[in-house]
């Protein structure tokens, strides 16, 4: 091969004959063919390499046969678990990396040193393996890592989404990364903020074994034909490829096929040992997803690359930036994907002019580095030292990925940088001015009020950049931005609602129970822009185009940009035909839209917008015949305990509803979204969220019933107390798997005790009782029935519970034994689990105290102004957080969160003036999420909080973001109706 020709020549004769043990991860085949070309050069200029891998030896050994060349088979990693081929489940692969390299850490590490030292190794090579490393230290061998990612950036990320109580293996991997003396660094590289120091080396690329006229030749392909190569890796598909998929006369090249795959006469199996990179140098185009092997040989071969996204596969993006660049790639839609709509994306390839021209001798450029290195030669790098490398990558690696006022969800325990990192971007007070002026010269306001609101302004400022000047000058604009530029018709008008997150002062979870709640609008808030057009006037993506025309032709569509999301693992636009909401003549059903949202986990987000639409039409007869343009951006950020999710629902409906004219009360609204997160996202939730958001008042605690929804009053917060929250950095989802146990065992209580009551009812009607009067026995018989007859748990006051029930209660049950002798348990969003074990006394127990601590606490807001009074509002919220805790909600950090509150209530002060906080709480759907913080409105009690973030950010390493500040709720603000001036 040229590579081979080339390594002699170049490396010459080595000064001595040195050993190299080259580890590789077992994640994906493309590690393995860019170890290959190093590994290539190693051998030919002489020396002998240990390969050690869980990659088949036949990968290597098919490519390259020599007596320097030895592979050991050993698992020391396990990358990422695929549950399909575009879909990387976060969860199962924090828990395998813990079964594969943590609990056999120890072994792992000695096994290795003891290996090493026996093959008499001068080098550690990683691509890009932690443990070995450190294995490497342990016996005095220097290593380093070449790669395009480390994977503790990787896990970093997943833990975000799905495990924060693995955080620990991305502290252990950073820790072993550090042990390395150099990353060789490829391009198209994701911030690996591990490592001391960095050196660039180009694209590692295998060379050419074939032309292309001989590549087809061999296939039967004639020069003229359009072909497409369809690269999906080793991971086995399934998919039922048809004939009508590809556009006439193409043919399509499998890769990885099944022997039992059966492929139209258009489709062409490969043969398994296939080379690659010859068919896509003899291709028209190639379908896949991006990895470094298809991404550097279709950069290499400049062939133009159209690719699925994959869910979680969190080097993706730069891989695709370094495509995007070259103008190598164009992006298939997930749905279009698996439905073949292929052709629009397959013609519109042909039309890119990869224009990569950067070398690709990144294999023979990283040997020659690893000798010098062997040898003792110090490796100049090119780069800052490893503290400045540090903030570099953050800043550069992540900052540049997210938007302005959305949550930075950098892996904050790498973060040098001691500034504050917000909910919300600080701006001043003159722009702020400036702000206002520009957004009202750029719309004219037809409809509504801005109400002085700071980010309403900032709103209609970046709809204003989406025409203006600014889009179309700038070089590099996100994808979502250039989605959006051509959403709206400027000439039109445009609907715009906003809705605010919510603080849970009380009541949290006691909410589908029945409870009271009392509940703070957030100042952060979610701006939804709608615009509704007829649909031969409908400005669509050209996707949704070539859709349309090959299927049905002009119908109502929704295209949604959601500004943000793609930085979140999402895809940052949705589009569907609002036919697909359609069964026959009626809307599909609630489990039908579900599924079709899960069809897609990029794209799972558009259920909490579309899904609004889907719920009016069912529920209020809605129908839809326009197309709808819809634009999300919110500043309320995920995971924190606050109804992102509300918001953004709230905001959606109220926008859709003022665009369609429907008249839909606040309260009506709320018990709307409340079935789009119920019933289309499948999230068990009270009602209490979008009840906050929709009907909140700023400054004000909006006191509701939940049975289900009524609004008792809205109460004033007094002038001397505020109340903050505190973001713990764990990520809070109320479709989690504990806050639906929870609500599970809450139901199974309720149950339990109606069936207790009526079994009291019968044995009170035929017992005889002389000590009590026939009128006593009356109303004892009254209650009972009552209770036996109890919708919600909350009407059962705590005194009836302990003297009737509490002692029949059981801690746990099984599902099996409770659906044996209760049958169901009568809630329509949750389902029982025969299998699993629920906690029961604990959930039943919460919501009826709560209920009670709730108006209490609302009792005592009224009352005067006292210290007594901050201490008792105090202790409500302190006995609410551990009863959290008692029902399996809680979490380390919210926990620490509230005992830093508590040292700060009881520590002595100098001036001895009293405490300044007063009490804490988890909020929400617990289990992570944010704690409200209750105390005095003073500077002081505001110094506290800001110690309280740096004690926690000393402790944890992440710096709590401080919610502070209230704002009304979407029906205070109505609705803005605006048109470009």
């Amino acid at each position: 091969s040229p590579a081979m020709s080339t390594a002699g020549g170049t490396d010459g004769a080595p000064e001595r004959r040195l050993v190299f043990a080259f580890y590789l991860t077992g994640h994906g085949f493309g590690h393995a063919t860019r170890a290959i070309e190093v590994v290539r050069h190693l051998i030919a200029a002489g020396h002998e390499v240990h390969v050690s891998t869980a990659v088949p030896e036949f990968v290597f050994t098919a490519e390259l046969r020599s007596p320097g060349l030895h592979v050991r088979k050993v698992l020391l990693d396990c990358g990422a678990v695929q549950s399909d081929p575009l879909t990387v489940d976060p969860l199962a692969s924090l828990e395998k990396v813990q079964q594969t390299a943590v609990v056999p850490r120890e072994s792992i590490l000695r096994t290795e040193a003891e290996w090493l030292r026996s093959v008499k190794a001068d080098l550690v090579v990683s691509d890009v393996v932690p443990v070995v490393c450190r294995a490497a230290a342990d016996a005095g061998i220097r290593s380093v890592c070449i790669g395009n990612f480390s994977w503790d950036s990787i896990y970093a990320e997943y833990i975000m989404a799905a495990g924060y109580p693995h955080r620990s293996i991305v502290w252990q991997i950073a820790e072993d990364y550090s042990n390395c003396e150099t990353l060789l660094r490829l391009p198209g590289y994701c911030p690996m903020p591990a490592f001391r120091d960095v050196t660039d080396v180009p694209l590692v690329v295998r060379g050419l074994r074939k032309s292309r006229s001989e590549v087809r030749k061999d296939l039967g392909i004639a020069e003229s034909t359009k072909v497409v190569i369809f690269n999906f890796g080793g991971q086995p598909a399934g998919w039922k490829l048809k004939q009508e998929w590809l556009p006439d006369g193409w043919i399509c090249l499998v890769c990885g096929a099944s022997d039992s795959q059966e492929v139209p006469p258009n489709f062409i199996k490969l043969e398994k040992d296939t080379y690659t990179p010859d068919v896509m140098a003899a291709s028209d185009c190639m379908l896949g997803k991006i990895g470094y092997g298809t991404a550097s040989e279709a950069l290499a071969y400049k062939l133009p690359f159209v690719f699925v996204r994959r869910d979680y596969f969190n080097e993706e993006p730069f891989l695709r930036n370094l495509l995007e660049h070259h103008q190598s790639s164009i992006e298939m839609i997930r749905r279009d994907f698996l439905a073949g709509h292929w052709k629009p994306y397959l013609l519109r390839a042909l039309t890119l002019q990869p224009s990569y021209d950067g070398p690709t001798n990144g294999g023979q450029v990283a040997a020659r580095i690893l000798q010098d290195i062997a040898v003792g030669k110090k490796c100049a790098s090119d780069k800052f030292n490893g503290a400045r490398r540090l903030q570099d990558a953050i800043v550069l690696g992540y900052q540049l990925q997210r938007t302005p006022g959305k949550d930075v969800g950098i892996p904050d325990w790498y973060s040098l940088n001691g500034t504050e990192i917000g909910a919300h971007p600080i701006i001043e007070n003159t722009e702020k001015i400036k702000t206002a002026e520009s957004c009202c010269e750029d719309f004219e306001i037809l409809h509504g009020d801005l109400q002085g609101l700071t980010d309403t302004m900032a709103f209609l400022k970046s709809l204003s950049g989406l025409t203006g000047n600014e889009l179309k000058d700038s070089e590099v604009q996100s994808r979502e931005r250039t989605a959006a530029s051509v959403l709206f018709d400027w000439e039109r008008e445009i609907y715009v609602a906003r809705a605010p997150g919510r603080l849970d002062v009380m009541g949290g979870i006691a909410d589908y129970s029945g409870s009271l709640v009392l509940q703070m609008p957030l100042r952060e808030a979610c701006h939804v822009a709608v615009q509704r057009n007829h649909p031969s006037k409908q400005k669509l993506w050209k996707h949704v185009q070539a859709r349309q025309l090959e299927n049905t032709g002009v119908v109502p569509v929704v295209q949604i940009v959601s500004f943000g999301s793609e930085l979140s693992n999402r895809a940052p636009t949705f589009d569907m035909d609002l036919s697909d909401f359609m069964d026959g003549d009626k809307p599909i059903s609630y489990e039908k839209a579900r599924e079709f949202f899960c069809q897609d986990p990029s794209q799972k987000w558009a259920a909490y917008v579309s899904g609004t639409i889907l719920i009016l039409m069912t529920e209020l007869g809605v129908q839809f015949t326009d197309s709808m343009s819809i634009l999300v951006s919110s500043a309320v950020p995920e995971g924190k305990g606050v109804s992102s999710s509300a918001s953004v629902e709230v905001a959606t409906m109220s926008a859709i509803a003022a665009a369609y004219g429907l008249n839909v009360t606040p309260r009506d609204l709320a018990l709307l979204c409340q079935k789009v997160e119920n019933h289309v996202v499948g999230a068990p939730c009270g009602v209490m969220d979008q009840m906050a958001s929709a009907c909140g008042e700023a400054n004000k605690l909006l006191a509701m019933v939940c049975q289900p929804a009524e609004v008792k009053e809205l109460v004033m917060i007094p002038s001397h107390i505020r109340f903050w929250g505190l973001d713990s950095g764990i990520r809070h989802s109320v479709g989690g798997g504990d806050y639906g146990s929870v609500r599970v065992g809450t139901y199974m209580g309720r149950k339990m005790i109606k069936c207790a009551a009526s079994d009291l009812v019968s044995v009170s009607s035929t017992s005889d009782a002389p000590a009590q009067s026939d009128d006593y026995k009356e109303k004892g018989r009254d209650v009972l029935k009552s209770e036996a007859s109890m919708e919600y748990l909350c009407k059962l006051p705590p005194h009836r519970y302990e003297a009737a029930y509490s002692k029949d209660i059981p801690e746990t049950i099984t599902g099996d034994a409770f659906l044996e002798k209760y049958g169901d348990h009568d809630d329509m969003v949750t389902v029982i689990d025969p299998k699993r074990s629920y906690s029961v006394k604990a959930p039943t127990r919460h919501p009826i105290y709560e209920n009670f601590r709730v108006e209490t606490f609302k009792a005592l807001l009224t009352a005067a102004n006292t210290d007594e009074q901050l201490s008792a509002l105090g202790e409500l919220m302190y006995q609410c957080h551990y009863s959290y805790n008692a029902c399996g909600l809680g979490s380390d950090g919210t926990d620490r969160l509230v005992n830093l509150v508590q040292e700060m209530q009881h520590r002595k002060t100098p001036e001895n003036g009293g405490p300044n906080l007063y009490g804490a709480k988890i909020t929400g759907g617990g289990s992570g999420g944010s704690v409200c913080v209750i105390g005095k409105n003073c500077l002081q009690s505001a110094e506290e909080i800001a110690e309280i973030q740096q004690r926690y950010k000393a402790a944890t390493g992440y710096q709590p973001i401080v919610f502070d500040g209230s704002s009304p709720g979407a029906g205070k603000f109505g609705y803005l109706k605006i048109r470009r001036r």
